[in-house]
């Protein structure tokens, strides 16, 4: 009920103070309910609030939900629950009955008797949205918000008391527009999390509808397994379902398994980090497993020197990485018919990106690109990749390593000014993969290391990559890309692709929507200042403007585990 709290607010994201999450708050000089709502906004504030299904708590458990005509009861004490269930059955079966009780000590009492009468029940806080019909009627308290989101959604609705979200007059009953008007808008003040600028109702609601997307589609997350240690505060963040529960995180696959079945729930899974069985285990128990990998823009530093995630992707099919089997990506890329507006906002993704030299690991052209002479012959980038990465294992086809692959971009690129960059975290002395430089210019004409790989990227006519997003990276920059594997961006029309073709991907696209895919609709993002979910416009700008956060003693540790790596291999 909460009838003093703003209709439109922020979920209790674990580990975020209120206040910094806050979308709203009431007014503290409330306007007249005489004020006379703009028309034209405010049905539009109608519409966003019924399509997103947002105000209330929409992040609590799904309640009960009949099938057909219903009644939902609202009562506010243990007699009055009796009361308005009795009014119920008089019209329609106790089948398709709910009752919402708040959790206050009489509620366990009135559900037992509540259950006696075969009328199903909850406790504290639900999603109401499932249950706002045209064909349900809300019976309720004029203090209770579900009035007015069951007015928004178009159910029935019987008032049995005075109250905030009650008519002022029996004789002349307001519109929706006006109760709208008078709560949402006149009654309450809005800010941007991200910023704490004031903003609009409409645009509370559009973040509240990103917030709620990611919260259902976490709903079936029943825990999480192969999470390492280090990056559990932000997984914990990615994957909140609306639960007052914190996930649960487990090394083994048995524990994993259990859990999963008891609750009819999902298992998520680092797929690097999979404990042994965990696949055959889930499919003989009838569990599913959801992929959780790093974004396509993920942090600032890398994640072999233990910096935390600010981008994951969820994957229930498969992985992008992985092209013996369909992903979610590829089904979203093959599938989707990206509008207008989401066509708008790849094209400006992809103009900052490049603008702010944004790549997987930072931001930032940290380094001067160098002169070309004219009529200088063409230039190509080779990148190295981690040779038992999963998605050069998995996507590398029969290339043979970083050599090999070297070996291959020469023979395709012979009168080229070859240059090839080790991959960073094989550079580092954290992962495999390591190519001496003397043996990598019997290929190349130049090892290139450090810097960024924007600026590397704004130097040369071309790219050949196995699977590295680099590729993905120099496409967004209009260079010709070949590719040696079959990685997530190939098969789609704007690769020069030289493993065999992925037959699934028969679609051709554009950059711009292959970026809204990739970019946008695939990954997660979380704020690196609240800690907020956030869109990948806010995670660009911040990481745009963010320094390398200060070293911890993990990722120091890390460090000196790669100098001594380093030195091995050289001895």
């Amino acid at each position: 009920m909460l009838s003093s709290l703003p209709v439109l607010r922020a979920p209790p994201f674990p580990g975020i103070r209120p206040q910094v999450a806050s979308v709203s708050a009431i007014r503290v000089d409330r306007r007249p309910e005489s004020v006379t709502a703009d028309r034209a906004d405010t049905d539009a504030l109608i519409t966003a609030v019924r399509t997103a299904r947002v105000g209330g708590t929409f992040w609590g458990p799904t309640p009960p939900v009949p099938d057909g005509p219903a009644t939902v009861l609202r009562p506010r004490s243990g007699d009055d629950a009796q009361k308005l269930a009795t009014e119920a059955l008089d019209v329609g079966p106790a089948g398709q009955v709910v009752a919402l009780l708040p959790k206050e000590s009489w509620a366990p009492r009135a559900q037992r008797r509540l259950r006696k009468d075969g009328i199903a029940s909850t406790i504290g806080d639900v999603d109401p949205w499932p249950l706002l019909r045209p064909d349900v009627r809300v019976i309720a308290h004029g203090d209770d918000e579900l009035v007015l989101l069951a007015q928004i959604a178009g159910a029935q609705v019987s008032v049995r008391s005075p109250g905030r979200f009650a008519p002022a007059s029996p004789r002349r009953a307001p519109t929706i527009a006006d109760r709208v008007f008078a709560d949402m808008v006149a009654a309450t003040v809005y800010r941007d999390p991200m910023t704490g600028d004031a903003t609009e109702a409409i645009d509370a609601v559009a973040m509240l509808a990103d917030w709620r997307r990611a919260i259902d589609a976490n709903r079936g997350i029943a825990v999480a397994t192969g999470m390492a240690r280090w990056k559990r505060r932000e997984i914990e963040r990615f994957l909140w379902s609306g639960s007052h529960r914190p996930l649960r995180f487990v090394r083994s696959a048995a524990t994993a398994v259990r859990i999963a079945k008891r609750t009819g729930g999902v298992i998520a899974t680092w797929p690097s980090r999979s404990p042994p069985g965990l696949t055959d285990a889930a499919a003989a128990a009838g569990v599913p497993v959801c992929m959780v990998e790093d974004g396509f823009i993920r942090s600032v530093g890398l994640g072999a020197a233990c910096v935390p995630p600010l981008s994951v992707a969820l994957d229930m099919h498969g992985i992008h990485y992985d092209p013996s089997r369909p992903s979610d990506l590829e089904s979203l890329l093959a599938e989707t018919e990206f509008d207008d507006a989401m066509l708008d906002r790849a094209r400006a993704l992809i103009d900052y990106v490049v603008d702010h030299g944004i790549g997987k690991y930072g931001a930032g052209r940290n380094d001067e690109a160098e002169e070309r002479p004219s009529g200088a012959r063409r230039r190509v980038l080779v990148t190295g990749q981690v040779e038992d990465d999963l998605s050069v294992r998995l996507g590398g086809g029969d290339v043979r390593g970083n050599f090999d692959l070297l070996a291959r971009a020469r023979a395709a690129e012979l009168d080229a000014d070859l240059w090839y960059r080790p991959h960073p975290d094989v550079d580092a002395g954290l992962r495999r993969g390591a190519v001496p430089d003397d043996q990598a210019l019997l290929h190349a004409d130049r090892v290139v290391r450090g810097g960024s790989m924007a600026t590397l990227l704004d130097q040369v006519d071309g790219v050949h990559v196995l699977t590295s997003l680099a590729g993905f990276e120099a496409l967004l920059r209009g260079r010709d890309v070949t590719v040696h594997g079959q990685p997530f961006f190939a098969g789609w029309g704007l690769t020069r692709d030289l493993a065999p073709p992925i037959v699934r991907r028969k679609r051709r696209l554009t950059i711009v929507e292959l970026v809204a895919g990739v970019l946008i609709l695939y990954p997660r993002y979380l704020d690196p200042q609240t800690g907020l979910p956030c869109r990948a416009e806010r995670m660009t700008e911040r990481l745009a403007h963010q320094n390398r956060p200060a070293g911890t003693l993990l990722t120091r540790v890390r460090g000196i585990q790669g100098r001594i790596s380093r030195l091995w291999q050289k001895g």
